[in-house]
């Protein structure tokens, strides 16, 4: 099939190389030159891990290609994925300003029968605009469907995820729609459900929420056992084997973040107020992610003589997870935050992530933590836990070292001279 993927973020992006390699040709329409340019060359605009051998080898072999040029891409591909970007408002809601920039796009330049597949997290309700964007578009009625499809890829992992997805839901009523998206799927061997489009669109946002909501259980427990003395990580891995259960998410850290769960929870929040109901459980969830990193500060100034003014404070990791370059939502922005209103002075590392700001941001572990008050870790990144703790020790100005991902052994660290604190981690 000819496919055109609207967006060329990490969703947009994996998907049409996925589709490539199921041996389909692929357009990929963006607004942002910027993008399109590197994209072409085979260059990502984003890190994402493996994804830079496979974006290579199709713009070599022409299999997918990057435009802005909006008309002639809608007029010359069938299938029409809507893969930008829906931000969360003020009030927590999604603006899906992008997704009604592309629907009328398509309603304005189609020719000819379309299937538009939403694939963008949205609220419930979208297919039914989306489809009233596209009608009030067009100079003439065109025939065309709209199908709900959403992704479950984890920054990170994108790619993996993309060819071996868990599920894969299609929502539409369309008979015709139906047909090419089971045809499109067809090479996969994950359970396929097809349902209507407001269920499909729920499923994502009940999918995150769930996930999301374990974390903060997890950590919530964490406060309860940091009490009495309990390891949190022998708390984790009992209820973990418990298949009811599971062990996923079930991790206690600094938070959730990214550009999924705290978007993606805060919108289901205001899609029940607009629909004059409540999800209780979901706000208690919000809160607990948004006070998990202050319990970190509070640590910090027992530790540091109850002030953290002009201390100097080292923190290892900037995305909200190992293997990405989003910062969206982490907790180690709002720690950062939180510190600098304590006027403790903080200096930053990471492996892909550069900032600007009040803060200093060295290339090295070993500049980051020189002469340092404290060390923070709040990214789970494979080279903070392979340090040479022992060689490293004598750079550090006092020994404290608050592990916010749970990343190190605590036994280790105390036998080092470090006075190690993590989650819960008795």
């Amino acid at each position: 099939m000819n496919i055109l993927i609207v967006g060329t973020g990490y969703v947009g992006t994996t998907t049409g190389l996925v589709f490539c390699e199921k041996g389909h040709q692929v357009t990929g329409l963006d607004l942002d030159e910027k993008k399109i340019k590197a994209l072409k060359t085979g260059k990502l605009h984003f890190y994402e891990p493996f994804l830079d051998g496979l974006l290579n080898k199709h713009v070599t072999n022409e299999t997918i290609k990057f435009t802005k040029k909006a008309k002639k891409a809608i007029k010359e591909n069938d299938v029409i994925f809507i893969c930008v970007g829906t931000p969360k408002r003020s009030d927590g809601s999604a603006d899906l300003t992008y997704v009604k920039n592309v629907a009328e796009s398509i309603g304005k330049y189609m020719t000819q029968y379309k299937v538009i597949v939403t694939k963008s997290t949205v609220p419930v309700g979208t297919a039914d605009l989306v489809t009233k964007w596209i009608q009030e578009s067009q100079a003439e009625a065109i025939p065309f469907d709209v199908v709900s499809n959403p992704e479950f890829l984890r920054e990170g992992s994108a790619l993996q995820d993309a060819f071996n997805p868990d599920r894969i839901v299609i929502g539409t009523t369309s008979e015709p729609a139906r047909k090419i998206m089971r045809e499109l799927y067809q090479d996969f061997s994950c359970p396929i459900l097809e349902t209507n489009p407001k269920a499909s669109e729920m499923i994502k946002y009940a999918a995150n929420s769930f996930l999301a909501m374990k974390i903060s259980f997890i950590n919530e427990l964490a406060r309860v056992c940091d009490v009495l003395g309990i390891n949190i990580n022998d708390v984790s891995t009992g209820m973990g084997l418990d298949n009811r259960i599971g062990p996923q998410f079930l991790k206690a850290g600094m938070g959730y973040g990214g550009s999924c769960f705290p978007k993606d929870v805060n919108a289901l929040i205001q899609i029940a107020k607009e629909n004059e109901t409540t999800l209780t459980i979901l706000e208690k969830v919000v809160e607990v992610n948004e006070t998990q990193p202050l319990i970190f500060v509070e640590k910090m100034k027992q530790a540091l003589g109850g002030d953290l003014k002009n201390k100097t404070i080292a923190l290892l990791g900037l995305s909200f997870k190992a293997n990405t370059d989003d910062t969206r939502e982490s907790p180690s922005l709002f720690l950062i935050e939180r510190l600098l209103a304590e006027e403790a002075k903080v200096r930053v590392h990471d492996p892909i992530v550069k900032i600007t700001g009040p803060t200093e941001q060295f290339q090295t572990i070993e500049e980051t933590i020189s002469r340092a008050d404290a060390l923070v870790i709040c990214t789970d990144w494979d080279e903070y836990k392979n340090i040479d703790w022992a060689s490293i020790k004598p750079l550090i100005g006092q020994p404290y070292l608050f592990d916010g991902r749970n990343i190190l052994d605590k036994d280790l660290m105390e036998s080092l001279g470090f006075h190690y604190v993590g989650v819960a981690n008795h």
